[in-house]
């Protein structure tokens, strides 16, 4: 058997009221001030209230930045470093959705490193360990609670850094699908789909091994049957809990296998066209897949089935793995996801960026884990398909 690499957080609290035990970890952790980075609507909103509850409780004092506002960027993480510097302190939660974790994570390493985070873009680059982390997600799908990476916007140079080190890990995570409930249906549909793709590049990708294989068909299946009913009905806390342990697990799942030709090629789309990385996933998901299915119809297959895809008993896998993009396609339709066209990428604005665009996905390097590997020139091609 081949050697692999597993990583996940130390520990992981999952369930209604997990939010409740993060003034404990923090007493167990022996930090003595913390940096709560977040976005001020989860705050105007009470949905974070549980969080400075338990705090408060421990007495764990806070100092707070709830500047992010949109997609992480070298402000958001300088601004970040400043209160955290200034307030000498020596644990940093995240909390809100992937952008907030992602600052988190951020701030976390550049706290004990040196330089700027640019100089870090890549894989294996950060020097040491950060200050203790804690993610608490307040949306189904990112799954940055559990892995090992951010992404941040260099918005200088128009480029999403992708930044991968075991030391961007939260040591604990506080997966509370009660904090989801104001989700509105939109962002529910995205982070959502983000999660569904995060399971199937897991799935697909040339580095996908045993352990990573059990929690994204997990994943794959609890999505896609209880994202609808999250959906419908935001207070279906049933179906928020179950879509939630499978962003989790989706999450585990890609931090380990990583991803392919989707978040390859949806990074230029964020930096280029300011789209959120959840709706650019779900944009280009149903083409992608249907590109792919030739270089892996077993794997597809699976999905399909995991899915709980109806085909008859003798289709080959070839049928059943088309079956499933189908379904794939007609759940981000009637999740009511816009396209690209709709999210303002027109034809005339791909035109003179489209090839660089293209460049950049594959030197993203996820791509490369494909099953079907594809060349500049049909990236190109797929890109004007999904519009």
């Amino acid at each position: 058997m081949t050697t692999r690499t597993f990583n996940m957080p130390a520990t992981v609290h999952i369930g209604v009221n997990a939010a409740a035990e993060v003034g404990p970890a923090a007493v167990r952790q022996g930090a003595s001030r913390a940096l709560l980075v977040t976005d001020q609507v989860l705050i105007d909103t009470g949905t974070i209230e549980p969080v400075f509850a338990s705090l408060r409780h421990a007495g764990i004092p806070v100092e707070i930045y709830a500047g992010v506002d949109k997609e992480p960027t070298l402000t958001h993480v300088r601004d970040g470093l400043d209160i955290i510097r200034r307030g000498r302190c020596d644990l940093v939660i995240g909390c809100g959705g992937g952008s907030s974790l992602d600052v988190a994570k951020a701030v976390s390493v550049m706290a004990t490193n040196p330089g700027v985070i640019q100089e870090y873009m890549g894989a294996d680059k950060v020097r040491q360990k950060g200050l203790p982390l804690f993610a608490v997600p307040t949306t189904a799908g990112t799954g940055s609670e559990a892995t090992m990476f951010t992404i941040i916007t260099d918005t200088e140079h128009d480029v999403k850094m992708l930044i991968g080190s075991p030391y961007l890990m939260p040591q604990v995570a506080f997966v509370d699908p009660g904090l989801t409930l104001a989700m509105p249906r939109g962002l529910t549909a995205a982070t959502g789909l983000d999660a569904l793709t995060h399971a199937i590049e897991a799935y697909v990708s040339r580095k996908a091994q045993p352990m990573t294989d059990v929690l994204a068909l997990s994943a794959v299946g609890l999505i896609y049957r209880n994202l609808p009913k999250a959906w419908l009905r935001p207070d279906d806390l049933e179906a928020r809990s179950q879509t939630m342990l499978g962003a989790l697990q989706a999450g585990i799942a890609f931090s380990n296998a990583s991803v392919a030709l989707v978040h390859g090629m949806s990074r230029p789309v964020g930096a280029l066209f300011h789209v959120a990385h959840g709706i650019s996933n779900a944009a280009l998901l149903g083409v992608v897949m249907e590109f792919s299915l030739p270089g892996n119809p077993k794997r597809y297959a699976d999905i399909a089935r995991a899915m709980g895809v109806d085909c008859p008993a003798q289709a080959d896998d070839a049928t059943v793995a088309q079956a499933g993009a189908d379904a794939v396609k007609a759940l981000i339709a009637a999740l009511e996801v816009p396209g690209l066209q709709q999210l303002g990428v027109s034809r005339e604005k791909l035109d003179p960026v489209v090839a660089k665009m293209a460049e950049d996905a594959l030197a993203s390097g996820s791509p490369g884990n494909n099953p079907r590997l594809a060349r500049k020139q049909e990236i190109i091609e797929l890109y004007y398909a999904a519009l």
